[in-house]
This record gives C-alpha cells, sequence and structure tokens, in this order.
C-alpha cells in the first residue's frame, strides 16, 4: 500500500494526534495537507511552544488541546499515539472504538523498500548509523529515520521501491507494532525505561516485537553474548545471525586474532581489523559487529574497513570535545542508563574524572558503584541521582576512599572539573541517568555541557 492508497482509504475519518514534537509534526502537517479535520493534543501549556508552530498548525485547520487534561476528549475514528505514551492510557478512546496507531506503524504499512530494524537497550544510535552510512557508501538510497530523529512517513512516496530504510526503534514505538523489519537487529537488553514500562516483562516484550512478525526469509541478528536476547531469538521464526565476542556463531559475526569475521552460508571471512576502527570502547567493536552482520551481503568489505578508518563517531556518544592544558573532555550525554555509563567506563584503558548525575527512572545503581570504583579518580555528581550513585560507590565492597564532590548544576561540574583535572587526564560526562530533571533531553543536556567545556579558558 503506498502513503496516497493509505490517506484515500482513511477520508472521511476524524483524527487525534497526540503529541505535538518532532515525530508527530510532520504527520500533523501531512494530514492536515490532505484535508483531515485533525485535532492535535499536548500535556504541554501553549505557553511552552513555539508559538509560530501553533499558529501555523491553527490556520490549517487544526483544533487544539493543550495542558493537563489532553486526554480526556478522544473521540476521534483514528488517534496516533506519541511514541513516549504508554498505551494504557488510550485504552478507553480503544473502548470507545477508535483506532490506536502510531506514526511508525503506518510508515510500516506504506514503506515501498525493505527496512532494517534496530533496537536494544545500548547501541541503537550508532549501530543505526554505521548501518546507514556503510549502504550509502555502498552505492544505495538510504533513508535514515525512527528514533533517531528523523520521522518518514510523510516522505514514503518519495522512496525509491531499490532503496532501503534503516529505523532505529525504541521500546516505545514497538510495544504496539505488529509487522516487522526485514532486517532486525537487537543490539543488547538490560533495565531500562522502568519508569515508563510496567515492568521488565513488558519492556522485553516490546523489544520483541522487532522480530515477532518476520517470516523464514528475513533475518535476525542479535547479540548471543547477551542472555537475554540469545533467548529472545529462540523464538525467531527469521534465520538468526549472531555477534559474539566470545563464541565461534554458526552464523553471524564473531572475533578472532584483533579482528572481526563474519561467517554465513558461503563459509568464514575476516572483515575488519580492530585496529581500523577508530571509535573508542569495546562496546563501539560490538556495534561493528551487529552492523557488519546486518549488511552482509550488501556492502562489500572493503568499504567497512575504509569507512571505519574515518568513522569517528555520534555526537553526545563519548564525542570528543576538545583537549585543554593536557585534558582530553568527552560528550556521553546519551548514557541514561547505569549500562550506557558503565559501557563509557570500559572504553578508555586509564582511570577518568566523571561528571555524572540527572533524573531516576527507576533502575537499580547498585552494579555502577564497584565499577565507578575501578574506572574513576574523582566524581562530579549533579541531579536528582546525585545521592543514589553516591551511596551506590561508598556502599561497594571495593571502595576505598574515592573522592567525591557534589554540586548544583552542571556549569559548576564543569568548572570543578577542571580545577581538579591534571594534565593528562581525561573528563567524561556520562550521567548514568535522565536529563528531564535540568533538560529536555540528552541532546540539550550534552550541547550545554560542550558550551561550558568550550568556554573554559
Amino acid at each position: 500500500m503506498s502513503l496516497k492508497t493509505y490517506l484515500e482509504s482513511i477520508q472521511g475519518k476524524t483524527i487525534g494526534v497526540i503529541g505535538i514534537g518532532v515525530s508527530n509534526t510532520p504527520l500533523i502537517e501531512l494530514l492536515l495537507d490532505a484535508g483531515f479535520a485533525v485535532t492535535a493534543c499536548d500535556k504541554r501549556e501553549r505557553s511552552q511552544f513555539d508559538e509560530a508552530l501553533l499558529t501555523d498548525l491553527e490556520g490549517k485547520g487544526c483544533r487544539l488541546v493543550l495542558g493537563a487534561d489532553y486526554l480526556d476528549h478522544l473521540d476521534q475514528d483514528i488517534i496516533f499515539r506519541t511514541p513516549g505514551l504508554h498505551p494504557k492510557y488510550l485504552e478507553k478512546a480503544k473502548a470507545r472504538g477508535s483506532q490506536i496507531t502510531s506514526e511508525m506503524e503506518v510508515f510500516f504499512e506504506v514503506c515501498p523498500c525493505p527496512i532494517i530494524g534496530v533496537t536494544g537497550s545500548d547501541g541503537k544510535t550508532t549501530t543505526t548509523t554505521i548501518i546507514a552510512q556503510l549502504l550509502t557508501a555502498a552505492g544505495r538510497n538510504v533513508y535514515l529515520g525512527g528514533n533517531i530523529g528523523h520521522p518518514l512517513l510523510a516522505e514514503a512516496d518519495t522512496m525509491s521501491a531499490d532503496g532501503v530504510a534503516v529505523l532505529e526503534l525504541s521500546s516505545f514505538q514497538l510495544m504496539t507494532m505488529e509487522r516487522s523489519p526485514q532486517i532486525a537487529v537487537l543490539t543488547n537488553l538490560a533495565p531500562n525505561h522502568l519508569d515508563v514500562h510496567t515492568d521488565m516483562a513488558e519492556y522485553v516484550a516490546a523489544k520483541e516485537r522487532i522480530f515477532q512478525f518476520q517470516s523464514p526469509m528475513d533475518k535476525l541478528v542479535c547479540n548471543g553474548d547477551n542472555a537475554i536476547t540469545r533467548e529472545l531469538a529462540q523464538k525467531a521464526a527469521s534465520k538468526v545471525f549472531y555477534f559474539t565476542r566470545k563464541e565461534d556463531p554458526s552464523l553471524g559475526a564473531f572475533l578472532w586474532e584483533k579482528a572481526i569475521w563474519m561467517r554465513n552460508d558461503a563459509g568464514v571471512r575476516m572483515v575488519l581489523p580492530l585496529s581500523d576502527i577508530r571509535l573508542p570502547g569495546i562496546h563501539n567493536v560490538e556495534n561493528y559487529m551487529a552492523a557488519i552482520a546486518a549488511v552482509d551481503g550488501l556492502v562489500e568489505d572493503e568499504a567497512i574497513r575504509i569507512f571505519a578508518r574515518n568513522f569517528g563517531g555520534v555526537e553526545h556518544r563519548i564525542e570528543f570535545v576538545r583537549e585543554l592544558h593536557g585534558v582530553r573532555w568527552f560528550n556521553d550525554a546519551i548514557a541514561s542508563s547505569p549500562s550506557r555509563t558503565a559501557a563509557c567506563l570500559h572504553s578508555f584503558d586509564q582511570k577518568i574524572i566523571l561528571l555524572a548525575g540527572g533524573k531516576d527512572k527507576g533502575v537499580s545503581y547498585k552494579d555502577l558503584g564497584p565499577l565507578i570504583n575501578d574506572h574513576v579518580k574523582y566524581l562530579i555528581l549533579c541531579g536528582a541521582t546525585a545521592k543514589v550513585i553516591r551511596e551506590s560507590v561508598e556502599q561497594a565492597e571495593n571502595y576505598q576512599g574515592l573522592p567525591i564532590a557534589e554540586v548544583s548544576d552542571w556549569a559548576e561540574a564543569v568548572r570543578h572539573a577542571a580545577a581538579v583535572a591534571n594534565e593528562g587526564d581525561v573528563v567524561v560526562m556520562s550521567p548514568a541517568s535522565t536529563s528531564f530533571d535540568r533538560f529536555p533531553n540528552f541532546m540539550e543536556k550534552g550541547k550545554y555541557f560542550k558550551e561550558q567545556v568550550n568556554h573554559l579558558a
């Protein structure tokens, strides 16, 4: 079904769109341009928006419902859910006869080309970016979107059938999906987003949907070293390729003699020497293994090697900011969970000065404390989770008096780090928490951190 055909099939229906944000604003405009009666709902008050955006939408005929009671009057024929809203809040509307869907669900219906989808607790964005750029280097038309920040539905009718859509998919996007991509990548699974999901079981079930509807002709690329993903893969109807640092899989990517090797039906071959990978950290080796397994047969090995030698990483993901007085500063604002910060700590071959803290999202910090003691020389904490992170460090069996400072804001955190750092030190902001206590998202937190670092004299 094309996008045009889909829009024709729902003509005459009233439409509700929940969330006037990055993913849904193009959707609202698409529906308005197609002549639909659209009601856009958002929990934010009008004063929290760019007034020009709201005026433009109203000028096109959009009805706005803003503020705390934004979900109280949902009676439209079709309701598009924003990814971050749990479906349980729409049960009453569904019971009244409303069809609940989302921008991503409709995109899967109308996308004219194959889809590669990437999900997991960590590594989604980097793996998605590597896959997309490798396919671009191979000469394919690539449409990059999803949770990575660019909605694609409005562009579906301009896509070519011989292209590839590469999507980063969050658990929130997946939890109501009833279609799966032709190539699915599951990077890993660990407790995450438990402030939104009912429990870990619901979170895992959402991730499982990335391959739940695949056929035997499709491919699942799965982390063979993660107990949860390995168990999930046994349910797959598709062909499973593992990536693993510890084993030699029957199909998939693995490490041997300081290189990434690939085993498929045609045999085994060396694809990428680890010395060619510019990104720091073993977790980025895993990201490359996942990407190599996903694009096997679509991208030449030499193109992979050339790319790896030049790819410096994705913004806010252990991103090098600057070197000042012999001190190197890194921005890892994406690390909104303890497991992300743990991966960051393992990325450096020396003890670092760590800046951490933010909003709690219901996960345990117990395992992070010992890692901080092993990998950090000075800890600077800020935000709502400062106390719980400190407790995890001081209550760990390997605690030996690690210096810890608690500061009032991130500007002070940067100044304090600069004051205690010596030539040769590495300073990393890796929060292990969400940014929502003081910032609208991790990108803004990362940008603010970089501004403060670049303002240092």
